[in-house]
């Protein structure tokens, strides 16, 4: 692919994942989200409005010269009883089909905190973060290896099956932190289960930093911090299919990756870990890539 046609895809890309941040997003027409006088979240006015019918749960106030705010119900005083009253509310909204993002519910929860280092005020089902406008963390990571004597990065493709982007490229193995679980553990246990990499090689990953974005769809809004890892794989190893969440895997060189970034054929995010590493590893240089500080800085936006 000629570079000017891929470097403007790839922007096209960083402004879709960000395009929150963008004019014409519902960015100043949501209202914060707060627990305990901290804020945890934005929520779309239409999702405000419909939490207004839960005011044990949910206090919606009008705000001088803005949209207003949602807050937590100040009875509700400990993480138990916001997990539990929210948990209720949400269930009853999946019941009602009342948002589609529901329909994509996992039983997993999520912690939520002002910021990862923050202790946790509540949590809640994965598929409703999105309504709240709630920060999520997830673990990546990047599998290479050379073959040939060339560097080369193994990618999963997703199953058919899979809730969100079924069929597209994915990264060797990713996954939401959950509750109970830490930014490295959930890593191992990815790698384990998605790609059958053995627990002793998947520790060996080293983290080597963030990607952040936010995003809004039909769906809600997704403020997303992914910790990055990167995985020298030896030259043997194949990943296999383990849990049944990707359908196979395939060995591409670096300029492979680097068309396949902006085939449409990702899913979003996991394309930018991708671009993440091809810029670290000087796949991408700046003197071959005009674009290079902005695509750096798409790849880093505040949540």
């Amino acid at each position: 692919m000629a570079a000017p046609i891929w470097s403007e895809r790839v922007r096209e890309l960083l402004k879709q994942m960000n395009n929150f941040h963008e004019p014409g997003s519902s960015r100043d027409r949501c209202l914060p989200f707060l627990v305990a006088g901290q804020r945890v979240g934005s929520v779309p006015a239409p999702v405000a409005q419909r939490l207004q019918g839960y005011p044990a749960v949910f206090t919606v106030s009008p705000e001088p010269g803005g949209p207003g705010r949602v807050e937590l119900h100040p009875q509700l005083a400990s993480h138990e009883a916001r997990t539990a009253a929210v948990g209720q509310v949400l269930t009853e909204l999946r019941d009602l089909g009342a948002f589609p993002c529901l329909r994509e519910w996992r039983d997993e929860h999520y912690e939520v905190m002002p910021r990862f280092c923050d202790p946790p005020l509540f949590s809640m089902e994965r598929a409703a973060t999105a309504l709240l406008g709630i920060r999520c963390y997830g673990t990546h990571l990047n599998g290479y290896t050379r073959r040939g004597g060339r560097p080369c990065m193994w990618l999963g493709r997703r199953a058919l099956t899979k809730p969100t982007y079924p069929g597209r490229l994915d990264n060797l193995a990713a996954g939401g932190i959950a509750v109970g679980l830490g930014v490295t553990e959930t890593l191992v246990k990815e790698c384990q289960e998605e790609a059958c990499i053995p627990p002793s090689l998947a520790a060996q990953a080293r983290p080597v930093g963030t990607i952040s974005y936010t995003y809004e769809d039909h769906r809600g809004i997704f403020p997303e911090c992914q910790f990055v890892f990167d995985l020298e794989l030896p030259e043997e190893f194949e990943p296999r299919v383990g849990d049944g969440e990707m359908q196979e895997f395939y060995l591409l060189g670096l300029d492979e990756v680097k068309d396949a970034i902006t085939s449409g054929d990702f899913k979003p995010n996991c394309a930018l870990v991708a671009l993440d590493f091809l810029i670290r590893h000087g796949h991408i240089e700046p003197d071959h890539e005009p674009h290079y500080s902005e695509l750096v800085e798409g790849l880093h936006r505040r949540l």
